[in-house]
């Protein structure tokens, strides 16, 4: 039996309606970590879903409590094979974002999994239990062909990513012995092309914050006082304005990187973005001047008004807005210390005349640390063999995807090599009504992730 007949049977179960019917009974489960009223099926996704599907493949699990309250419980399962042998982390979250349920279209429902075509809807199948079922089933694959995986497995599954993964941090830092590993290996977030394999090595980092106006007790008529008091709203955005320019470009020096490494400028330039039939269209024009799509994204900041709000929009009267408040984010890449962007925000807007626009964080804003892995890694240069060998083609390796995902902790607190291989895509309607998973590209994950964790039980593995 050989790695080929492996590959073989991945492909076998999924399209034998395996994979689908796998899938559809995790989507059934509500496990929304944005609403406390699921918080039981927080639980029911661990105990009675994953834990029991893993210990059918050999792996002893334990299902924790958060340490931190509010936070969702979290999954570890082991499968020891021997102590001269690599181990290797896979991590997942089975939490996923609120059903939206009244806004999916006519014959959808998050929670039924629902195939039309090439799309499998339903919520979580890209964010992120359609991802972590093909690397459970991927593992599968190999142990029933060759009866032992040759190396060592931790699955790692955390059930409050959606939130912000409260806890994920102090957990893997009293457990880093029981975590600890040659390497982790996990699937999260978009391919950059759909039909192109991706490799991501670390994440943009992101910090929420909020820029508020407070100008007086109440608002007035707009006639009888238009032109002698100022406008909360008209001056928090040419507060904004003095941030970032027309095309979205940052105008504070020290909220940019001072320059994309060369590693990661050579292998940017071997990538290309698009987010398919259904993706918005690029803008050429938008962000940093000078750069490329991929290295606006991938290899510079930005910033972005997620939310504007002055005077009652919902209930417009004619009055002048005594308030104005605008949340705020930055992604960033690992070249500059968050730390550092909230008082670099006030300094530039004293500069400039807004000393009275506040600059706060609350505490339900976060922030995600950016890490990335350079691509010249051994780690790397394995696994993109492995894919390579799988689909007759090297995948795209981008040194750091463009969202955030809680990497630091792997890269930082247990002190892990990072590698990531999506199996998703940008237009997947990811937090939105009508999410879905590309069928075509679960195929391609289950038989990259097969010949993958094949290759992690062969000699020449890196340690």
């Amino acid at each position: 039996m050989s790695r080929a007949d492996a590959v073989a049977d991945a492909m076998a179960y999924f399209d034998g309606g395996g994979f689908f019917d796998d899938l559809a009974r995790r989507v059934a489960i509500p496990s929304t970590a944005q609403e406390p009223a699921h918080r039981p099926a927080l639980y029911a996704y661990l105990e009675d879903e994953i834990g029991p599907t893993l210990a059918r493949m050999g792996y002893g699990f334990e299902v924790f409590e958060n340490p931190v309250d509010g936070g969702g419980p979290l999954l570890l399962a082991e499968r020891h094979e021997g102590d001269d042998l690599p181990t290797v982390l896979t991590y997942g979250h089975g939490d996923v974002v609120r059903g939206l349920e009244s806004e999916w279209r006519e014959g959808l429902d998050p929670w039924t999994l629902t195939r039309e075509g090439d799309r499998l809807y339903g919520r979580g199948t890209a964010d992120n239990k359609g991802q972590h079922s093909i690397n459970i089933a991927a593992l599968a694959a190999v142990l029933g062909v060759r009866d032992r995986l040759g190396f060592n497995s931790k699955i790692f599954i955390d059930m409050s990513e959606e939130i912000g993964s409260p806890g994920l941090r102090e957990f893997s830092a009293a457990h880093r012995d029981r975590l600890r590993a040659d390497v982790l290996i996990g699937s999260d977030g978009p391919r950059l092309v759909p039909d192109e394999p991706t490799i991501f090595l670390g994440t943009r980092g992101a910090i929420n914050f909020e820029l508020s106006l407070d100008l007086r007790d109440g608002g007035h008529h707009s006639g009888n006082w238009g032109g002698l008091i100022s406008n909360a709203g008209v001056r928090l955005a040419n507060a904004i304005a003095a941030i970032v320019g027309p095309k979205g470009e940052i105008l504070v020096p020290d909220l940019k990187p001072e320059a994309i490494p060369p590693s990661v400028k050579d292998a940017l330039a071997r990538c290309r973005v698009d987010g398919g039939a259904d993706g918005p269209e690029i803008e050429p024009d938008w962000g940093e001047p000078g750069l490329a799509p991929v290295g606006r994204v991938f290899g510079w900041n930005s910033f972005e008004v997620l939310a504007f709000k002055a005077g009652n929009p919902d209930k417009v009267v004619n009055a002048i807005p005594p308030r104005a408040r605008a949340w705020c984010q930055i992604r960033f890449t690992v070249d500059r210390d968050p730390a550092t962007f909230l008082p670099a925000i006030r300094r530039h807007l004293d500069a400039n005349g807004y000393t009275d626009v506040a600059v706060d964080q609350t505490e339900r804003d976060f922030i995600m640390q950016a890490t990335r892995l350079l691509p010249d890694h051994p780690w790397v240069q394995w696994a993109t063999a492995s894919v390579a060998r799988t689909m007759n083609k090297p995948p795209m390796v981008v040194p750091n995807l463009g969202g955030s995902l809680p990497n630091d902790i792997f890269a930082d607190v247990i002190g892990l090599p990072t590698v990531w291989v999506p199996h998703s895509y940008a237009a997947c309607s990811q937090h939105a009504p009508n999410e879905h998973m590309l069928a075509p590209i679960a195929r391609e994950g289950l038989a990259m992730m097969t010949g993958l964790f094949w290759d992690l039980g062969e000699a020449g593995v890196p340690r």
